[in-house]
């Protein structure tokens, strides 16, 4: 498998899927084997079950990586989204303050033209 900054997070979990499904096979194989009308093979079963031990370990350490690197990774962190909508907020009250000042100009303008 690739160094882990190399492969993308679904990457490594269709690698995990593939693991567990390698895991029911040896699971299935064992049990083929326990059914084996001549008796089990002491060797066979030993490696499908130290096979399925040493998956089933990787496949949490896999999957144990992908929680914690899921629970690292804040998707909005660089979003300037807030910063724009504030700074148009921030421009629609001032536009509305510089109409307000423009009308009570013109309110003065008309007083002092009516004394």
């Amino acid at each position: 498998m690739s160094s882990r900054g190399q492969t993308t997070s679904l990457q490594r979990l269709h690698l995990v899927e593939k693991r567990i499904v390698r895991v029911v096979e040896l699971a299935g194989s064992v049990m083929d084997e326990l059914a084996n009308s001549t008796g089990p093979r002491k060797d066979i079963l030993t490696n499908h079950c130290r096979e399925f031990m040493q998956s089933i370990k990787d496949i949490q350490t896999t999957l144990r990586e992908e929680i914690k690197s899921a629970c690292e990774y804040r998707p909005f962190e660089k979003c300037d989204y807030n910063a724009r909508i504030s700074n148009e907020i921030c421009c629609k009250k001032l536009e509305y303050i510089i109409e307000q000042l423009d009308g009570m100009q013109q309110s003065i303008v008309q007083c002092k033209d009516g004394l």
